[in-house]
């Protein structure tokens, strides 16, 4: 998880919304990022294994996925904001992109399932590792929240600036997940 990284990926997402709004979508992400990560803690060893999906599958997913969504922040929504009902904004920024994948990454999740190997650590490291997270989690939520006055001093085109120069920076760090994976599955050197 990357509390600061995921602040430039917020305000892009909450662009023309209410600080209200900003408040519910990052409230909302935080909860969302939260259940999933909880929810890999107690299962996601036994999905992965059932299903065989390994780190370098995880990690080129983790960058496919945000790859896609910094080119929405590098040239723009292809469909006007107007278009989406306010509540829909809300629900649909929430998850996607904040909760998923920029706080529960594919590499935060597979990370939870790592810390919590039931075949290797005890109950209470597991709930250690459950707290560490809850911690992380608690401060992206106020780094967030602190989005909002930073929006007010830098105003719509700061935000429009500070958006595209970090869906380039959000750009490289996917592709440097795909490279990755790849060198992980032996399909290109490794850098």
């Amino acid at each position: 998880m990357n509390p600061i990284g995921t602040v430039p990926v917020f305000l892009a997402a909450t662009i023309g919304m209410s600080t209200a709004e900003r408040l519910r979508v990052a409230v909302r992400a935080i909860l969302i990022a939260f259940l999933v990560l909880v929810t890999f803690i107690v299962g996601g060893q036994l999905v992965l294994e059932a299903v065989g999906i390994g780190l370098p599958s995880f990690k080129i997913a983790g960058g496919i996925v945000p790859f896609l969504f910094a080119m929405t922040m590098i040239f723009g929504n292809s469909k006007p904001q107007d278009e989406i009902a306010t509540l829909d904004r809300v629900h649909s920024a929430a998850v996607f992109p904040l909760a998923i994948p920029s706080i529960a990454s594919p590499g935060a999740m597979l990370t939870v399932v790592i810390l919590t190997d039931n075949d290797r650590f005890s109950v209470a490291q597991q709930a250690t590792t459950a707290g560490i997270m809850a911690a992380v989690l608690a401060i992206t939520l106020v780094l967030l929240l602190l989005a909002t006055p930073i929006h007010r001093v830098i105003g719509v085109t700061g935000e429009m600036i500070i958006s595209r120069v970090m869906g380039m920076v959000l750009a490289a760090v996917a592709v440097d997940a795909v490279l990755e994976g790849f060198a992980s599955l032996g399909l290109i050197a490794p850098f």
